[in-house]
């Protein structure tokens, strides 16, 4: 064999090699680390950023977030979130059913996969982000606690043009902090993440008063009034 092409061989292997490490470390390192610490920005805050949205963030632990958020969120977007290990599959199998038929229908996505895309991961689709999102979504089902999640989860998601996390939002629509959020205002601001940009909780369409409405009922199936959920 060439000399040449014998060497070029070994350095591709290697690259492929070192490549693969990073993929399985880089990941692994990155939860761990935000197990105990803030995340200090995502890439969707980035791009908005450079978008011109402005950022407007307050990180708050757990115990400064009214329950009322928590479950409206859970009742919003994952009612089987305290159940299950990161995947709806009922809930996946019934979007793809959807999809095929042509209906419109959200996505089959848990709180665990949104939280691994809006921290990790970049704004998009593609099976490459598709299998990274599956990747770190067990990966922090493996290594958070449901708590742990969910207080990323709602520190990092965003509810309007620039604002992320329930504090920001908070007093940014309400002019209050999240820990004294009304069950109506927490159901407002559920009710606004499948399109914040477009929609608003302080000045709700009449779409997303009867949304937020619908979320109130289901809160009741969330655990119980005024204590946080999966306890």
């Amino acid at each position: 064999m060439d000399p040449g092409r014998a060497r070029r061989r070994r350095i591709w292997r290697r690259f492929t090699a070192s490549l693969l490490i990073a993929i399985a470390i880089v990941p692994v390192s990155l939860v761990l680390l935000y197990r105990v610490l803030p995340p200090p920005a995502t890439p969707l805050m980035i791009l908005r950023l450079v978008e011109g949205h402005g950022w407007s963030r307050d990180w708050v632990g757990w115990d400064s977030i009214d329950p009322a958020i928590m479950r409206a969120v859970i009742a919003a977007e994952d009612a089987k979130f305290c159940q299950h290990h990161g995947f709806d599959w009922a809930a996946i199998d019934d979007a793809i059913e959807a999809n095929e038929d042509g209906r419109r229908v959200r996505g089959g996505s848990t709180i665990s996969q949104q939280t691994a895309k809006n921290v990790f991961l970049w704004p998009g689709r593609s099976w490459l982000r598709k299998g990274l999102e599956a990747y770190l979504t067990v990966l922090i089902e493996a290594l958070w606690s449901k708590r742990r999640i969910l207080e990323v989860y709602l520190n990092s998601v965003e509810f309007g043009p620039g604002v992320y996390g329930v504090e920001a939002a908070a007093r940014f629509h309400f002019n209050k902090s999240a820990a004294d959020l009304t069950t109506h205002e927490a159901a407002l601001l559920a009710a606004v993440l499948p399109n914040p940009i477009r929609f608003s909780a302080s000045r709700p369409s009449g779409y997303i008063n009867r949304y937020a409405s619908r979320i109130q009922g289901r809160m009741g199936g969330i655990g119980k009034a005024d204590m946080p959920p999966c306890q």
